[in-house]
């Protein structure tokens, strides 16, 4: 279990949840995890199917504080609240700002000023890390030249201009991309981004990795009452999820693209691992998705200190810290929304 902020996260599949007196208690296996005062909180997130006691449930009801249920995968599940909840209020924040250009412009500015900040430092980790297998003057500039547009991001105008300097950064990055495999280089050749459908081993995972991503940043959103739905940048399409789409922009580099070279690298995945359809389309095997999810589910365990709260919080956690930081910029409580920023 972990607080942040004034939300719980229960972690643990075989936690149960329960009320006495004043606390929620969580529990696993009979034994007490730990015990925290309702009323320091106005959420708790369960990734389990223990379940909750009905008093507990009635006492958040009462209180307004909602109850947000995951699969241990991170899948969503439901939510429950009481019968007064401001997430309608927060809602109504989020579609009068995706309506109006100039902040939805704004919060778009800052998430992909944050997605370009750490696809540098992903280059100079590289740089630091591997300097003598890689191509280091190629991958320095490069990582100047990404640090440069950022200002021209947040100096930009209009969204017309903003996508010009993302797809500008994206091309320079993926263009140098192939300088981080440094293993496995004959089964994963990577001549730059494609999709739909991706048509080399390297795009393959891409896409998939990014899938994954999306998923845990929708979940996320849901949990704190946001419409997964309504973006800032992305346009709003039918069965679209254009704010996910929007906040994973800053989480891409250092989630899914690092996790995919770890892949490679560590030749977790193979060249065996994939198939090519008649139309070019490169699909993963069942087997190479099942290896791929169990590494996701170790990837998000591993600690980090979080750059905004100052915490160790797990990588799995990081969309929903996030996603509860979107949430509380809208409603006012902070000056802006603080983007994730790696090094």
């Amino acid at each position: 279990m972990k607080k942040l902020l004034n939300t719980l996260y229960v972690t643990s599949e075989n936690s149960y949840l329960a009320l006495d007196g004043e606390n929620v208690v969580v529990y696993e296996e009979g034994d007490e995890l730990g015990r925290v005062p309702l009323h320091n909180l106005e959420g708790i997130v369960s990734f389990g199917y223990r379940g909750t006691s009905p008093a507990l449930m009635g006492a958040c009801a009462e209180r307004n504080v909602s109850l947000c249920y995951l699969t241990p995968q991170g899948k969503y599940l439901a939510r429950i609240t009481g019968r007064i909840k401001g997430n309608v209020v927060l809602r109504q924040q989020q579609y009068d700002i995706s309506r109006d250009d100039t902040r939805s412009l704004e919060i778009a500015k800052i998430c992909i000023s944050g997605k370009v900040f750490n696809a540098r430092w992903v280059l100079e980790r590289a740089i630091r890390d591997h300097g003598l297998q890689i191509d280091t003057e190629n991958v320095k500039q490069v990582s100047i030249f990404l640090k440069n547009v950022i200002k021209d991001i947040q100096n930009c105008q209009s969204k017309e201009q903003l996508r010009g300097y993302e797809g500008e950064a994206a091309s320079q990055y993926f263009g140098i991309f192939d300088q981080l495999i440094l293993q496995q280089k004959r089964d994963f050749p990577f001549c730059g981004r494609n999709r739909r459908p991706p048509t080399d081993n390297v795009n393959a995972l891409l896409s998939f990795t990014y899938t994954l991503l999306t998923n845990m940043m929708t979940s996320a959103l849901e949990t704190v009452g946001l419409d997964p739905y309504v973006g800032f940048m992305h346009t709003d399409r039918p069965g679209r999820v254009s704010l996910s789409l929007d906040m994973i922009e800053e989480l891409r580099t250092v989630m899914a693209d690092r996790f995919v070279i770890s892949l490679i690298n560590r030749k977790i995945v193979n060249g065996k691992d994939f198939s090519q359809k008649e139309n070019e389309a490169v699909l993963l095997s069942d087997g190479a998705r099942k290896k791929i999810l169990t590494e996701w589910q170790n990837k998000k365990k591993e600690i980090i200190t979080h750059p905004f709260l100052k915490e160790k919080v797990e990588w799995g956690m990081v969309p929903y810290v996030q996603a509860m930081l979107m949430a509380r910029y809208l409603r006012g409580d902070l000056e802006a929304y603080p983007v994730f920023l790696w090094k």
